[in-house]
């Protein structure tokens, strides 16, 4: 790597304090958006009125940001804001031409991102539509996605590896007899790139493997957990209502018809790097267009997958900085009281919940004690909140 490379990438990590601001500020930005479309989540609310609630005000707030600066720098919506509800798995994100509305006992799962100058910070949350605390199978799904996200937390730091991550997740949800959902992928996230190479599975098996890798310092992650009270094998119900997809920069299929070739232009302009949801383009003209987009590979769908009808899925997603000094989640919520039916026994899961997240700094000379991890440790016997 020549000179000039290495001082590009170290200008683009987290070794740049610039880039760490950038990221910490859509990571504030997307954190109060989540609030935002809580307060929005009610029964009888369209949930496409929500999404757009969430996308406009990622937008607003990010829109005022580096008005001045010298070049021109994106900012706005990473990833749609999907409201995924009961047993759909995620990215529901309807057009506006959808009347479905929430009801009353839903679980909702909240997804969505922001970006500042391409540096993404996304967050996955899940609240049921109810007074007082949750119980029962809603409670159990919701807390293994929980607490297996704070296990992760505590695995995806350097000199662990991906694989380890997959197993200790797994472990987590069938403490509370769940499943991890199969397909469900934690990526590595750089600058304008939302799904990079190191990647954690949810679910191993033949037909779904990844290279094993270990995570190193000043990587990015945003790790996605998935539970479910079903067998974990979403399906495709109905391609009609998969409404994200993202623009695949290594495609050049020239394509046939006109719609086409104007939506394709229109998305390279607007959505050149992250997901976009076809409510931002023109809609009568996407819909015709979109179909041989997707066909020839230019464009990537994000699936609307189901669990059987009765299954509850539950997710948290959040996004980790691996700084020198320990890991730093930058996005979260705090969840509803939770009431599960099981609690943690296993003195394995106990252990991970128990390890620090920050290193302390060492004392300096004369004082007593050495520099020692900074136990954050999570009461694995409680209801696994934030």
């Amino acid at each position: 790597m020549s000179s000039d490379d290495e001082r590009d990438e170290k200008e683009l990590s987290l070794s740049s304090p610039e880039v760490v601001t950038k990221y910490k500020g859509a990571a504030e930005i997307v954190n109060k958006a989540l609030q935002v479309v809580l307060a929005e989540c009610k029964p009888k609310a369209k949930i496409v009125d929500i999404c757009e609630k969430g996308d406009s005000f990622i937008k607003e707030q990010t829109g005022s940001m580096y008005k001045n600066a010298k070049k021109k720098i994106e900012r706005g919506v990473a990833f749609p804001t999907c409201i995924s509800v009961n047993n759909t798995v995620g990215h529901f994100s309807p057009l506006a031409s959808d009347e479905t509305v929430l009801e009353d006992g839903d679980m909702v799962k909240i997804d969505m991102g922001c970006h500042i100058d391409g540096f993404i910070a996304l967050v996955g949350h899940t609240h049921v539509l109810q007074d007082g605390p949750v119980s029962g199978r809603k409670a159990d799904v919701i807390t293994a996605a929980n607490t297996a996200a704070e296990v992760a937390l505590r695995l995806v730091r350097p000199g662990k590896k991906n694989t380890d991550v997959t197993e200790a997740i797994q472990k987590v949800a069938a403490a509370y007899d769940c499943k991890i959902v199969e397909g469900v992928l934690s990526h590595q996230m750089k600058q304008h790139v939302i799904d990079g190479n190191k990647v954690v599975l949810s679910v191993a098996s033949p037909e779904a493997t990844v290279e094993e890798v270990e995570f190193e310092e000043n990587e990015v992650y945003a790790i996605d957990i998935v539970a479910s009270t079903g067998d974990g094998k979403p399906k495709l119900i109905d391609e009609k209502q998969t409404t994200i997809y993202k623009k695949d920069e290594t495609v050049n299929y020239q394509l046939k018809m006109k719609a086409s070739r104007f939506i394709i232009s229109e998305i390279k302009q607007n959505f050149p790097h992250m997901p976009f949801t076809a409510r931002s383009l023109e809609e009568k003209r996407a819909r015709l267009g979109l179909v041989e987009c997707v066909n020839h590979g230019h464009l990537q769908p994000y699936p609307v997958l189901y669990e059987k009808s009765g299954d509850f899925v539950a997710q948290i997603k959040f996004t980790v900085l691996l700084m020198p000094n320990g890991s730093d989640r930058i996005t979260s919520h705090t969840l509803q009281e939770l009431q599960p039916t099981k609690t943690i026994e296993d003195p394995e899961i106990k252990g991970w919940l128990a390890l620090g997240i920050k290193k302390k700094k060492a004392k300096k000379a004369g004082e007593k004690g050495e520099a020692s991890t900074e136990a954050e440790p999570m009461d694995a016997t409680s209801n696994a909140q934030e």
